[in-house]
């Protein structure tokens, strides 16, 4: 019991999930892992992982000179992340292409980023958030946004998947037999934002992987079916996302904290299962 109470248990842990900020932050938690569970596959098969993490560091801007001019941050991060995502998108087709333009672009926003941090100094809780998520600090206008995005998400994804996967798995064929790679690529970065957008305001900038590559990576070691994927990386998003906050309420952690754990927990384990079995030749 004493090594429990060191931890930070609370025993009033089940009357703070049901306060209204955790409500809220259960339901942002989930549209965010949906629409990470969504896109997630893709990052991953497009070798896209560090446009991603790129695209959390080009979003920092944006949220930062939001604050400084007292504009949401949701309306900073997503200017800037689809300026970038179209940035990138239109200057790199090839992987060696798209890694120069992802850098290039890197370069130039963190340069941004520098600048409007130390004009927002006087905000430094605000800046905190971006950069590691303050999921219980989610607002109903958030939600709304977040599944305006996840709406839109599924919808352009249920129309561009299958010649998306197409493009994404052989680029060369696909596009000799008439598939616009390119424009798939833009869309595809656009959408990419829209998740990063989302994912940045629940686990922050620092920590995007959790959600957007690590359980679609996850789920990768158990099926190669992109459907299968797609739902079991969503699952295992949602899983984190329920637990995470679970173990933030009981024990009074950082919900980034949690979520993180967890989610790189479940990698880990199907990692190890997944090493077992071409060990045995399975």
């Amino acid at each position: 019991m004493g090594v429990v109470a060191a931890v930070g248990y609370q025993s009033d842990w089940f009357d703070v999930v049901r306060a209204p900020f955790m409500v809220n932050a259960f339901v942002a938690g989930s549209l965010v892992a949906v629409a990470a569970g969504l896109i997630g596959y893709h990052v991953v098969v497009r070798r896209q992982v560090f446009a991603a993490h790129a695209l959390a560091h080009i979003g920092f801007p944006g949220a930062t000179g939001a604050v400084v001019l007292g504009l949401p941050v949701t309306a900073g991060l997503l200017v800037f992340c689809i300026a970038g995502a179209l940035a990138i998108g239109a200057l790199g087709k090839a992987v060696s292409e798209r890694e120069v333009a992802t850098g290039t672009v890197l370069a130039f926003a963190t340069a941004l980023g520098v600048l409007f941090g130390s004009l927002a100094s006087r905000s430094a809780s605000t800046v905190t958030s971006i950069l590691f998520g303050n999921l219980l600090g989610v607002s109903g206008a958030q939600i709304l946004t977040f599944a305006c995005f996840t709406l839109v998400l599924g919808a352009v994804l249920a129309v561009v998947a299958r010649p998306l996967v197409f493009a994404s798995i052989d680029p060369q064929v696909a596009e000799a037999r008439g598939v616009p790679v390119r424009a798939l690529g833009v869309v595809f970065m656009v959408l990419l934002a829209l998740v990063v957008t989302m994912s940045v305001q629940v686990i922050g900038t620092l920590l995007l992987f959790a959600l957007v590559v690590t359980p679609s990576a996850a789920a990768l070691y158990v099926t190669a079916r992109p459907a299968a994927v797609v739902a079991l990386g969503t699952a295992i998003a949602l899983v984190s996302v329920w637990t995470g906050l679970l173990a933030a309420a009981m024990f009074d952690l950082p919900p980034s904290f949690a979520i993180v754990t967890i989610a790189v927990a479940v990698w880990l384990v199907l990692y190890a299962v997944s090493r077992a079995r071409v060990r045995h030749g399975r």
